[in-house]
């Protein structure tokens, strides 16, 4: 059986063959096929090439064991990595929009727009079909492994995938519908740059959140506190603190016991608490449970 780090390794090599691939056809058919969009579209799978490379560096720093300077691991790496994937769609994503807004004007004004041919419009159809498959695969094998760098990925594949679809619909009205509609090659690329800005931004925001030490979700903190509560031996509990380093919680949790209970007792408790959170969130959690003597208000 694979280890995690290598089946994120080989998953993502999946998905950079493909981009490679991709950027080639893309470019080529742009050229030959007359498409700007296309070319547009070419760039935006070499940016894709580009955070695969990232993905791999990132998760051979995240998989790295605990050590001195990081007690709680090097599972932030990945993290960093999910946010510089978001970082490089939203760039990408602007410049697509000034690409396509200058050439929709400059059309309005008269300047000519050359017609896409059929290179252009059979690139765009395998593209649509290799990125759809591509998120498919890496977004399920990122929520197997827990991995937010692939699923991050996994909708920057997605997010290709849209492009595409618009530009294959820019191409297609450009070729069909005549003179007047040969601006929907740049229009297509304009309006789906939003949505890659916008994609780049829902990749970048759990990856902040994290970074800046955000607590886990209401629900995870509610159902922890509810295996904590009904812990025998555990009266009550305090001073619940969680967040995510990487793929792994890290919580710690004042539990209250009888204050008659010897050492070894509470200990036992408190190995018990620990017990029960990593059966629910895995061997992988990181758990501190500090004793304190029960006192009835």
């Amino acid at each position: 059986m694979e280890n995690r780090e290598k089946q994120i390794y080989r998953i993502t090599l999946v998905g950079s063959v493909v981009n490679a691939v991709l950027v080639a056809l893309k470019f080529v058919a742009g050229v030959i096929g007359h498409s700007s969009a296309m070319i547009a579209d070419a760039v935006h799978s070499l940016s894709d090439f580009a955070t695969d490379v990232v993905v791999i560096g990132f998760v051979r720093m995240a998989s790295k064991p605990e050590d001195s300077d990081h007690a709680y691991g090097h599972g932030k790496y990945e993290t960093l990595a999910s946010v510089i994937v978001g970082i490089m769609l939203v760039a990408v994503g602007i410049g697509l929009g000034v690409e396509g807004v200058t050439k929709t004007i400059g059309f309005f004004k008269g300047e000519e727009l050359e017609v896409p041919n059929w290179w252009a419009l059979g690139a765009a159809l395998v593209s649509v079909a290799s990125k759809e498959w591509l998120y498919r695969y890496t977004v399920h094998s990122g929520a197997r492994l827990n991995s937010p760098a692939l699923v991050s990925n996994a909708w920057h594949h997605r997010s290709d995938a849209y492009t595409s679809l618009a530009t294959l619909a820019g191409i297609a009205g450009s070729m069909l519908l005549g003179p007047r509609w040969r601006v929907l090659d740049p229009i297509a690329a304009t309006l789906v740059s939003g949505f890659i800005i916008w994609s780049g931004w829902e990749m970048i925001k759990p990856g902040l959140d994290e970074l800046l030490e955000k607590s886990l979700s209401r629900s995870e903190r509610a159902e922890l506190g509810d295996i904590i509560e009904h812990t025998p031996g555990v009266k009550a509990y305090h001073h619940l603190r969680t967040r995510r380093v990487g793929p792994h919680r890290a919580l710690s949790v004042h539990a209250k016991m009888d204050p008659e209970l010897t050492l070894k007792q509470a200990h036992e408790i408190a190995s018990e608490v620990e017990q029960r959170i990593r059966q629910r969130f895995g061997d992988d959690t990181y758990i501190n449970v500090h004793m304190e003597p029960y006192k009835p208000e």
